[in-house]
């Protein structure tokens, strides 16, 4: 809450002094007000309700073929961590808070950003924009069928929300 209200704070403080100073009476000058609005993310610091234990997740991650965790933590919506697969290769690992699934930041997705756009469509979001694919995670921003904007991570297989963020 305290990060959210801290750009408003700020932006009040610097038209606060911007109003404090005093133009002449005789001066003829045209004022006008521009207005910026930010947008802050805020994706909880832990893991929603109804997702899987920590153990769970550990489990998920050997039970998709990785040997080694390293780093294990919730960031940004999703479980994040490193891990050694049967190649012995570190890879960078996202996994489902809710679903368990794993996706390698590196693995290919089966759908391209029209088709997630559909998805997200067709499962009630709106204004669906800034569609990327980025470490294994389509995100997108979109607004709920209630109006709220919200950001989202979605899996690259079949469209799926796997994340969702209140801006």
């Amino acid at each position: 809450m305290i990060k959210r209200m801290l750009p408003l704070l700020i932006g009040l403080s610097v038209c606060h002094v911007a109003l404090a100073q005093a133009v002449p009476a005789t001066a003829q000058s045209k004022t006008s007000a521009t207005q910026t609005t930010t947008t802050v993310t805020t994706w909880t610091a832990q893991p929603p309700a109804g997702a899987l234990s920590q153990d769970a997740i550990e489990s998920a991650i050997a039970n998709a073929g990785y040997k080694e965790v390293e780093g294990l933590k919730f960031k940004d919506g999703v479980w994040r961590s490193k891990a050694r697969g049967g190649n012995k290769k570190w890879f960078k690992l996202a996994v489902g808070p809710v679903n368990g699934k794993v996706y390698p930041a590196d693995a290919p997705s089966k759908l391209n950003a029209d088709e997630v756009k559909a998805k997200l469509a067709a499962a009630g979001y709106q204004n669906v924009k800034d569609v990327e694919f980025d470490e294994g995670l389509w995100s997108a921003a979109a607004k709920t069928p209630r109006g709220d904007d919200v950001n989202l991570l979605v899996d690259p297989d079949d469209g799926s929300v796997v994340a969702k963020s209140h801006d």
